[in-house]
Parts: structure tokens; sequence; C-alpha cells
């Protein structure tokens, strides 16, 4: 009987340490990489929407574009922002929730007109282009 409760408990120690350990690398791990990989898809498509803006710009003039991106990510919301990079012709668009973003660049179009905002994958998004530039 003694034997029986020994053994027992062994192996119910090792399910609950397997239990653990399950969670961390075979649930979490793959979530992580799909939600990066999700991350850069979205950030290449606003970068081509910034840059399809850019290229048909007019010299005096305004042209806005409304778009939809997806509204959450595994479940949860995240965030897009337009970061400038270490010098003034590089800029990026930072898709990220928490420790997990992608970086994905503008296109090289920063070098003749500059990029700001932020937005999230709630509702529909926009985005503006104005010549004589927008105001603060």
């Amino acid at each position: 009987m003694i034997e029986y409760v020994i053994v027992s408990g062994i192996l119910l120690l090792l399910f609950m340490v397997m239990l653990l350990m399950v969670n961390a690398n075979f649930m979490q791990g793959p979530s992580e990489t799909l939600q990066y990989t999700a991350f850069t898809d979205i950030g290449n498509g606003i970068s081509t929407r910034i840059v399809d803006i850019y290229s048909i710009a007019p010299t005096n003039g305004t042209i806005s574009t409304a778009f939809d991106i997806p509204d959450e990510v595994a479940q949860q919301d995240y965030t897009v922002e337009i970061h400038q990079g270490a010098t003034a012709a590089d800029q990026y668009a930072r898709v990220y929730r928490g420790i997990i973003a992608s970086n994905i660049s503008l296109g090289g179009i920063s070098a003749t007109r500059s990029v700001s905002g932020n937005t999230t994958g709630q509702g529909m998004n926009r985005i503006r282009y104005d010549s004589t530039g927008f105001g603060t």
C-alpha cells in the first residue's frame, strides 16, 4: 500500500510539473510567434497604404482614405504607431502589445515627407495627407 501511494504521489508531482511546462512551451511560444507574424502583416499593410497615399498625393490639396485592420490579434487589442528612426529619413510603423512588437519600414518615403500618427485596431482607421501640412 505504501509503495502504491509513493508511486502515485511521484507520478502526480511529475504530471503537475508537466502541465506547467506545457503551457509555457507548447501554448505561449507559438501564440507569441503567431502574434508577431500578424503584427508584421498589419504593419506591411499600413506601410503599403501610406506609400500609396504618397504616390498619388497632390501638389496642392488634400487626400484621405479610410481602411480597416483587424480589431484584435489573439483576442487582444494592439497599438500602431509611426516612429522616427535614427535619422530623419528613417521612419517605421511599430505594431505592438506588451513585449511583442514588429517594426516595418515606411518604404523610403520619409526622406521627402514626414509621417506621424497612431491608431489601434478598433473601428475604421484613416490616413490623411495635406500639402500644406498639419498645424499643431
